[in-house]
């Protein structure tokens, strides 16, 4: 593969769309002015990884730390971002990233829609996370009784912009939908497969797998418990 993606090329896309007025202001003042920011720039992946999972087994044994979440914290990074992870997760109002992994300001890069589906946007973001803040891995987070899975499996009649959600995620779960075992809990875990796929399509996420700059992995939030257990 031609190597034609990189923060260099990228940051350079950026200054001159904003010189040209092409660039929203916030993601222009991002590409072509990029700050450090403190955080952990020297990690690798895995240990981004071990660090999302450490938060989360924190939280579960009620230790949290809650680090990185005074106001010295907020002006501290204001001016720059540079998060070591990044989390496609639903929209779902019981799963708010920085608890459940015991973070703060700066250190999770977050998008959320209903089903953690792998939209165009959602990607593009993740991208944008990974390639230019440096992120050093992204997690797609399914949870159990998903609404928008069980609307997908029950076939349900959606209003409005609804129905694109369960359209995105009925592909994912077809192939489990005669399995053994809770259908549900099958079909959420399914989906979150079916999304880190649509997300290893992306030409500059794949780069950056190769390269180990970066590793996409999945994982399931038990509703009842705060535990998140991996999936892939």
């Amino acid at each position: 593969m031609k190597r034609i993606f990189s923060r260099r090329n990228l940051l350079k896309l950026g200054a001159g769309a904003v010189g040209t007025g092409i660039v929203t202001a916030g993601v222009g003042s991002e590409l072509a002015f990029p700050r450090k920011a403190v955080a952990k720039d020297d990690i690798s992946p895995e240990q981004a990884l071990q660090e999302l999972m450490e938060g989360n087994n924190r939280f579960v044994k009620r230790r949290r730390k809650s680090p990185n979440q005074t106001f010295t914290r907020l002006v501290e990074i204001a001016k720059g971002q540079k998060p070591f992870a990044s989390i496609l997760g639903c929209a779902d109002s019981r799963v708010p990233s920085e608890i459940i992994f015991d973070q703060g300001f700066g250190d999770l890069f977050v998008c959320r829609v209903a089903g953690n589906i792998a939209t165009p946007e959602e990607t593009g973001s993740l991208e944008f996370g990974s390639l230019v803040l440096g992120s050093k891995v992204i997690m797609v987070l399914g949870h159990k009784r998903c609404g928008a899975v069980e609307a997908t499996v029950k076939g349900a009649q959606v209003p409005g912009q609804i129905a694109t959600l369960l359209a995105a995620i009925k592909p994912g779960i077809e192939s489990v939908k005669n399995q053994p075992g809770d259908k549900l809990e099958n079909a959420c875990k399914a989906n979150i497969l079916s999304q880190i796929e649509k997300l290893k399509t992306s030409p500059l996420l794949s780069q950056l797998i190769a390269d180990k700059k970066l590793i996409l992995v999945g994982g399931y939030y038990d509703l009842d418990t705060g535990r998140v257990t991996m999936v892939s």
